[in-house]
């Protein structure tokens, strides 16, 4: 029952745990919701009365980046929803129980959001901006015929519920798009191949790759050298799946001999980037701080609300992580 439920949530972003308490205690009336201790917003004492002590045995959580002991100190829950698409931070946390079930958001918001971010980027690219803003700080005028579409085809890397809403976006837009997936998937007007066999086709037809795929040990370092290596000539990159996906050095290599055009980093391995890090001067490099898909806790929390309310009654719910796959 709705009513005898139990949500603690785990944030580390301070204000987050809070916005989530609130948006889930009014969707969900007669549950209680309250904020982890352990987080940011548990350890503020103006928030006493919104915070789990350590009487409070919680069925469910919600939340991103809980604090180590989290599982520790809540060993009763049956399961924790993810205030994120991503999932590999979670599966990796040292507390996690193994038989635990995890839940991560299905879209919420986020694809037409990292679809507009993408969208921006190629428009940016085939109208020339970066030459026109270095005329600029020159004072030259200088004029440049804009780059067709149909020349600048795009593969996107990962095409679940986020890819997929990507891929159709940009090829509304008029871009040549070709998806890429671990098994068949069907998509209208995108083509999208799969396998081993189609890696190294799905490549070569492509200019700009964009990342959408989750982090797993088969997506890590998945795009080196080689990878770098079988795009169109002048070709992008855009990330804004997991930084692990990318070899660094790798990517910095090809850049510099120009193997690579440029690329649009929006996620890193280690967030925030350090100021040290070499992206952050690199000419040919956009770095942008993890923007492209923000939560937005409102829809997200109506999401997890829905889902917490159909398991209530005894139904099944969609998002629910496979451990083998990690996503």
């Amino acid at each position: 029952m709705i009513g005898a439920m139990r949500i603690v949530v785990a944030h580390s972003e301070p204000g987050a745990g809070l916005a989530w308490r609130r948006e889930l205690a009014t969707r969900l009336p007669g549950a209680t919701v309250l904020v982890d201790a352990g987080s940011p917003d548990g350890r503020d004492p103006a928030h006493a009365a919104q915070v789990a002590t350590e009487a409070f045995v919680a069925d469910w959580a919600v939340g991103w980046s809980p604090p180590a002991d989290f599982f520790a100190r809540h060993r009763a829950l049956r399961g924790f929803f993810s205030a994120g698409a991503g999932v590999d931070g979670l599966l990796r946390h040292p507390g996690m129980p193994p038989a635990l079930t995890v839940v991560r958001l299905e879209d919420a918001g986020m694809a037409e959001l990292m679809a507009d971010y993408c969208l921006h980027e190629l428009l940016r690219l085939a109208g020339r901006f970066d030459e026109y803003a270095a005329h600029q700080a020159a004072a030259r005028w200088v004029e440049h015929a804009p780059i067709p579409r149909d020349e600048m085809p795009v593969g996107v890397l990962g095409v679940g519920v986020l890819g997929m809403h990507v891929a159709r976006r940009l090829a509304s837009a008029g871009f040549t798009v070709r998806g890429y997936a671990r098994t068949p998937r069907s998509i209208d007007g995108v083509d999208v191949l799969h396998g081993a066999d189609g890696w190294h086709a799905f490549l070569a037809a492509t200019r700009v790759l964009i990342l959408l795929a989750p982090r797993t040990p088969e997506t890590e370092d998945l795009i080196d050298a080689d990878a770098l290596s079988r795009l169109k000539p002048d070709g992008w990159l855009i990330n804004i799946a997991r930084g692990a996906l990318v070899v660094d050095a790798d990517l910095i290599a090809a850049l510099d001999t120009r193997r690579l055009a440029g690329a649009t980093l929006d996620v890193f391995r280690e967030e925030p980037l350090p100021a040290s890090h070499p992206f952050w001067h690199h000419p040919r490099i956009h770095v942008t701080p993890h923007v492209s898909g923000p939560t937005q806790v409102a829809v997200s929390a109506a999401q997890v609300a829905a889902k917490l309310a159909a398991l209530a009654r005894g139904e099944a719910v969609g998002g629910v992580v496979d451990r083998t796959r990690g996503y």
